[in-house]
């Protein structure tokens, strides 16, 4: 979160109060606005996350994702993010090889799920107009400059009903959902995986990248 602030990709408000002080996590709500996320700083997958919609359910909230959190992932540590009211949760592919080159390959819309856990990924995002893909690619790849990614990553991010997005993790990886980019764009992004491994630079530039059909 503090990269990424620093970095101009813009990140959902928040805090990190002292774990175990009840005032200043109440202060902080406070000063976010209710309703706030409560989530586990060590992991993800919907673990450790609870919403509070008032001051009277923030110390239930805190201390049930402490638990969670502490079962889940060995570290009980939570922190405060402003609750986005029906977002769409939307991720960025990027590839970045180790010549100094990052480029984006459009967006995966993963809103559809159960219990925070994906069902259905679409590309392209039908609420993504071409102006906010364009921003949103630009963040994806100051997101992956900003720690000096190599290879293939996701950026997600919140996209919420005024059309304003916001950063919410990076997967250092491939993700099971990456053949519908493959499908859209025309690029192996496996294949490319390796090539960068072996050295290879990207051929790719960020104009070439076109979606076709859905």
């Amino acid at each position: 979160r503090q990269l990424m602030m620093s970095s101009g990709v813009p990140v959902i408000p928040g805090a990190n109060p002292p774990a175990d002080d009840h005032q200043a996590f109440l202060e902080e709500a406070r000063n976010i606005g209710f309703p706030v996320l409560v989530k586990a700083a060590a992991g993800g997958g919907g673990k450790g996350m609870r919403v509070a919609a008032s001051e009277d359910d923030l110390r239930m909230s805190l201390e049930s994702a402490q638990r969670e959190a502490g079962s889940a992932f060995g570290d009980s540590t939570v922190f405060l993010e402003k609750y986005i009211e029906k977002p769409r949760h939307v991720e960025i592919q990027v590839l970045a090889d180790n010549h100094g080159r990052t480029i984006h390959l459009c967006e995966r819309e993963c809103s559809i799920q159960r219990r925070h856990q994906k069902i259905v990924e679409e590309t392209p995002s039908t609420a993504v107009s071409p102006e906010i893909r364009q921003a949103m690619g630009r963040a994806a790849v100051q997101a992956a400059e900003a720690v000096g990614y190599t290879n293939a990553g996701t950026v997600e991010v919140l996209l919420d009903t005024a059309g304003s997005f916001y950063f919410l993790e990076m997967n250092t990886r491939i993700q099971v959902e990456h053949p519908i980019t493959e499908m859209t764009t025309g690029v192996d992004l496996v294949q490319w995986q390796i090539r960068i491994a072996a050295g290879e630079e990207l051929t790719i530039a960020q104009e070439e990248v076109r979606q076709k059909g859905h």
